[in-house]
């Protein structure tokens, strides 16, 4: 067996691209409408990961409201810094809702209130500020 991809339902393209891409750094891969289904799938992936754990952003064309999707759970990405990548965030506009306290966790929400895990690679870097003193903020 092998992972393919997690999907998440998404209201507005370009916001969840400027999140996943822009913000997050994922690319697209690869995109499929689909005319008979109003729907449109965007393949995203890790630079350098095409083809491994995929995220399938799904935007079905008429409208509907997806609440918080707290029971999808979340996705998880491991990152290089967690302080690099939780500043280049926060620095977009992005909240942190769990910040990095502990050097090797937190959590940020996409467009849509999808949870997005963030993990440092390898072990957890020194306690550093501002994170270590930042309180939650919302949910995660």
């Amino acid at each position: 067996m092998k992972f393919l991809h997690t999907m998440v339902r998404v209201s507005d393209v370009d916001a969840a691209l400027d999140f996943y891409c822009n913000k997050l750094g994922l690319e697209e891969v690869r995109r499929k409408d689909v005319p008979q289904g109003r729907f449109t799938l965007i393949f995203l992936a890790a630079p350098g990961q095409e083809g491994l754990a995929e995220v399938e952003l799904t935007h079905n064309w008429d409208s509907e409201a997806y609440g918080e999707g707290r029971n999808f759970g979340h996705l998880a990405f491991e990152v290089d810094d967690i302080y690099a990548t939780c500043k280049k965030l926060h620095d977009a506009g992005v909240t942190i809702n769990r910040p990095p306290r502990d050097g090797y966790m937190a959590f940020v929400r996409s467009p849509d209130n999808i949870s997005i895990e963030l993990l440092q690679k390898g072990d957890a870097l020194p306690p550093q500020e501002p994170w270590a003193s930042m309180a939650n903020t919302g949910k995660w």
